[in-house]
């Protein structure tokens, strides 16, 4: 959710498990009293915020340990979510989420859990053996720095490279939970538009996998046949290790927890049968 989505997430509420992890993020056009709030709300209907630190956005180390303070002092600092951030050129000390990690300020501020990114299908501006070398280093810096890791993904269309992807991470003997982005239902053509601006494979085969025609773009697609796929997948694939999902809600949280809600009732149903 953004700092402007309290409202959604009051409609959505009594749709979402006690206890799951709700991100906020770290947009430019937002302030710290916004994110705060959001993060406050996630906090007190029940959820766990996973507030985001946008590297170089941060101005100063002064600013970082205000945003940390002032979220430790609404219970909203155990798990966080430490990423480079858009920013061509860093706004202060920060040009990436390593530095975040190593600059010692989490621990003090109540940080227990770090979120850390990952691109089962890669980034439009980093080569893979970059991006291969800077999660080896966030997850030993995370390690040294006596932090819990997850590794959270960008949403992805197509369960071929995630596999190979999961299977890759844990050969290099990160065996920190994985979070798969996963995009809650949406307009086709707000998904594709989101894929190519994250660089993810947006070609028909994919668009096809994901279970939706290209002759409808109109219309609204859900993760239906990317999450049972994935889930199959998982459960043949002993190196895989803890591995669970996460929602891109596009602004649309209700509309992604009751797609959710249904999902899970439908896999019971079936079961049951």
């Amino acid at each position: 959710m953004t700092g402007k989505d309290i409202p959604g997430l009051e409609e959505a509420h009594d749709m979402i498990p006690q206890g799951t992890k709700i991100n906020v993020t770290f947009l430019g056009n937002e302030d710290l009293e916004m994110r705060v709030a959001a993060a406050k709300a996630v906090k007190e209907m029940g959820f766990v915020p996973v507030p985001h630190l946008s590297a170089r956005r941060l101005r100063s180390q002064d600013e970082l340990e205000e945003f940390l303070g002032r979220l430790q002092e609404v219970g909203a600092t155990e798990h966080v979510f430490a990423v480079g951030g858009d920013p061509a050129e860093p706004e202060g000390p920060y040009p990436d989420s390593l530095t975040v990690i190593r600059s010692g300020v989490l621990q003090k501020l109540g940080v227990r859990e770090v979120s850390i990114a990952g691109y089962p299908e890669g980034h439009p501006d980093i080569p893979d053996d970059v991006l291969w070398r800077h999660l080896d280093e966030k997850v030993l810096a995370l390690a040294q720095e006596g932090l819990d890791a997850v590794v959270l993904t960008q949403f992805a269309f197509d369960t071929e490279p995630v596999m190979a992807w999961i299977d890759a991470v844990r050969e290099r003997g990160i065996d920190a939970q994985i979070r798969i982005g996963t995009p809650g239902p949406a307009g086709i053509k707000r998904l594709l538009g989101f894929a190519r601006r994250f660089g993810i494979g947006a070609n028909a085969m994919i668009v096809k996998k994901y279970g939706f025609s290209l002759t409808n773009l109109m219309g609204t697609a859900g993760p239906d046949r990317f999450v049972s796929d994935l889930a199959t997948l998982l459960a043949d694939d002993s190196k895989s290790g803890d591995v669970k999902l996460h929602f891109y809600t596009f602004g649309g949280l209700l509309a992604t927890s009751q797609w959710a809600r249904e999902f899970v009732a439908a896999q019971s149903s079936g079961a049951r049968r």
